[in-house]
């Protein structure tokens, strides 16, 4: 019989090896057990409470009302965001207003950093934009006074890139108002409802936090002239447009809320949006002229390093050119310097940038500063 042989073996710390491991094993256990019931949990459901009966909660899910259950200790009113549990429909939680609506998604703050003297040209438009808008949040005593009652909407029309956006963020900031922005058609919403409930929300949201603008960018996508035969879909746009112009001028007073709205198409907008009580005051916001443009220019190129140029010289080539354009301009010949290992910008590289940007644009200035 041969002689078993053992080798020298460290049994003690193989014994802490496999403790240690089957603390790590465990611990991964109880980790896959918590995320699988939350796969098993079925997700709450978000209601709006519309009334009471009998001391319970009357909830509006995909629009239709249900008389509900209410935990103890959860204080509802109407018009509160309810959490539900998606079983039973009982009430288990109340969504505060600082969670995160649709609403709140379009609220970019109070007081934007923008201020007027960070724009130039269309002195006339700020000009009625101050007067009918800066002016009754400003000093409401003086409606008050003459006893009229400032327009509650302004339309801003003109080509794109003339700084509609930039004067309404300006009007905010100087007035200290929240600002809110939208675009027409981020408000469409897919199913039946929401769009006008979004609408809704909205305004809401800016009575809340008032004094507040408003600002519905691209308008004539939710606005455009209505006509006898539409799908489902443009049922859906009248329903939202609807709401809007119910907003405007309903029975709920918008106090300290401003409405700018801005198109770049006046030609579409149905007439029942322009009337008197809407968007009654209609500023045209129109391309720089030469003044505008060498203003423009000179905000534009106030950080940039410039070596011996004449904005001046720039003014005839860049007619017809939007702010927006003309700030491309700016940066694009910022560009040409660099790609040339230059540490300052000259006129030169503003014609390149322009030849650049406009190739098949103004010939006859390609030759320009030789």
């Amino acid at each position: 019989m041969s002689e078993i042989r053992f080798d020298n073996y460290d049994y003690e710390k193989s014994s802490a090896d496999i403790l240690q491991e089957n603390e790590l094993l465990k611990k991964s256990l109880v980790y896959m057990r918590s995320e699988l019931d939350k796969y098993k949990k079925s997700p709450a459901l978000i209601a709006d409470v519309k009334g009471f009966h009998k001391g319970k909660p009357l909830v509006k899910i995909n629009n239709s009302l249900f008389m509900v259950d209410l935990l103890e200790g959860i204080n509802l009113a109407i018009r509160d965001k309810a959490i539900v549990e998606q079983r039973s429909l009982t009430v288990i939680g109340k969504l505060e207003s600082h969670s995160g609506t649709g609403a709140e998604s379009f609220m970019v703050g109070k007081s934007p950093c923008l201020n007027w003297e960070d724009i130039a040209g269309n002195e006339k438009a700020i000009s009625e934009l101050k007067e009918v808008v800066e002016l009754p949040l400003l000093k409401p005593e003086l409606f008050k006074q003459i006893g009229i009652n400032p327009p509650k909407g302004i339309l801003l029309y003109g080509p794109p890139g003339c700084g509609k956006t930039m004067m309404a963020k300006a009007l905010a900031s100087s007035t200290k108002s929240t600002f809110i922005e939208i675009t027409g058609s981020e408000i469409v919403q897919k199913y039946i409802g929401e769009g006008a409930k979004l609408v809704r929300e909205i305004f809401e949201m800016a009575r809340r936090k008032a004094p507040s603008i408003i600002f519905i960018d691209e308008i004539d996508s939710i606005a455009s002239i209505r006509t006898g035969e539409s799908s489902s879909g443009e049922k859906e746009v009248q329903r939202t447009f609807i709401q809007l112009l119910s907003e405007l001028d309903g029975f709920r007073s918008l106090d300290n809320v401003k409405v700018i709205a801005a198109t770049n198409r006046l030609d579409m907008l149905d007439d029942a949006l322009l009337r008197p009580g809407r968007l009654e005051r209609q500023i045209e916001v129109d391309l720089p002229d030469d003044s505008s443009r060498l203003n423009i220019l000179s905000l534009c190129t106030g950080k940039m390093k410039l070596s011996k140029v004449q904005l001046k010289n720039l003014v005839p080539l860049t007619v017809g050119m939007s702010g927006a354009e003309l700030k491309g301009l700016c940066t694009e010949a910022g560009y040409v310097a660099i790609r040339a290992n230059k540490d300052s910008v000259t006129e030169k590289d503003f014609v390149s940038a322009f030849n650049k940007l406009y190739p098949e644009a103004r010939n006859e200035y390609k030759v320009m500063f030789g």
